[in-house]
């Protein structure tokens, strides 16, 4: 719980590795794909040229990777249930492109080094979020619903990675052991975890989930039959991770085994009841909630305590580290389109005092306004 308080995942205005924000497909071909591209691929290309929006020392950005960006984020924002309305287009090319332009004018100062450390970061990073998943076939359904492959994704996070890795050098952001102590002994609060529980849960539903709407009585009666049989199971001993991966309707959880960690004030009320009253390793009875039938089973309870300094110290340090990069960045970036002479070609995406000083918000759709 501290970290998500502490630190969100670098600086807002760079495109940065959080699931689920896919990144798009690389800008330049491999010689490979050069080879293989087709005579009709070559012909579409001549009759719809792509044009050049920004253009600098080191920066060349096309009219066709913002586009591709933009759908990305859409269907991200889609994938949350919200809508990106044609007025709020605009706005969100401008950012785009500006991110285009940071990454472009970080990436041309990257040294060897800088690019291994990128790399190693953005494939620890990325192997954190497919554990976070579930499973392989979870990262599967993710990446088709952005329309993505985790070669792309990768490759686009390593590209942030290294940028953000240049950014650390060129600003000399260097968090001591002692500035983590002294935030860690300044903030007692924010590293207070309360209690929780960890606990698995096998979920059939009551409603359509395509239509959203309750299912017949005669429906319903199926369902908890079904559950009847599966809590019977549970209870005489079957794996119960198995039993949710194979019978869950929860998709948020299935792939895990159904598991979620959680505090208080989380969950459903009838859902958070039943857990924290289990005993470790004991099956509820059959719980029903507004999403439909459910039975838990408690794996551990945890106390209320203090994440320990040694435990928080990698975290604190990540979090202020960003702190003084974001300080330091918009007077920074300034001087380096500067210096690149950066120019925008397009009149619609020259910035607005918002888009200048706003990004898209790291792991988050990047439009609020037309949420369901």
């Amino acid at each position: 719980m501290f970290m998500k308080r502490m630190t969100r995942s670098f600086v807002p205005l760079l495109l940065v590795a959080s699931l689920p924000v896919w990144g798009a497909a690389p800008e330049t071909s491999s010689p490979t794909n050069a080879a293989k591209a087709t005579k009709p691929v070559d012909e579409l290309a001549s009759l719809f040229p792509d044009t050049v929006v920004a253009k600098g020392k080191d920066v060349k950005v096309t009219r066709n990777q913002v586009d591709d960006e933009l759908i990305r984020y859409k269907a991200q924002a889609a994938a949350h249930g919200q809508n990106v309305g044609p007025d709020q287009e605009t706005m969100m090319e401008r950012q785009i492109l500006e991110q285009l332009i940071q990454v472009q004018l970080l990436q041309a100062k990257a040294t060897p080094a800088d690019k291994a450390a990128g790399k190693a970061l953005a494939e620890k990073r990325f192997g954190e979020a497919k554990k976070r998943l579930g499973s392989q076939e979870a990262l599967d359904r993710q990446l088709k619903l952005m329309g993505a492959t985790e070669q792309q994704v990768l490759e686009k996070w390593t590209e942030s990675a290294i940028a953000e890795t240049v950014l650390k050098r060129e600003l000399k952001v260097n968090i001591s052991d002692a500035d983590a102590k002294k935030y860690y002994d300044d903030n007692p609060a924010k590293f207070e975890e309360p209690e929780m529980v960890r606990a698995s849960h096998i979920l059939l539903m009551t409603t359509d989930p395509k239509t959203n709407l309750e299912l017949t009585e005669e429906q319903k009666a199926a369902k908890r039959k079904e559950m009847e049989g599966l809590l019977k199971r549970a209870r005489a001993g079957e794996d119960f991770a198995k039993l949710a991966q194979e019978y869950s309707e929860d998709p948020g959880s299935k792939d895990k085994g159904g598991e979620y960690k959680f505090p208080r004030g989380q969950m459903v009320p009838e859902f958070e009841s039943a857990a924290f009253s289990l005993k470790t390793n004991e099956v509820s009875d059959i719980i029903t909630t507004r999403y439909g039938y459910h039975i838990i089973k408690l794996s551990e309870k945890i106390p209320a305590h203090k994440v320990s300094f040694e435990k928080a110290e990698a975290e604190i340090k990540d979090g202020l580290a960003q702190q003084a990069l974001q300080k330091q960045f918009p007077n920074y970036l300034a001087k380096l389109k500067t210096d690149a002479g950066v120019e925008i070609l397009d009149e619609k995406l020259k910035p607005t005092d918002e888009a200048a000083t706003s990004g898209l918000p790291p792991g988050h759709p990047p439009v609020k306004a037309g949420a369901k």
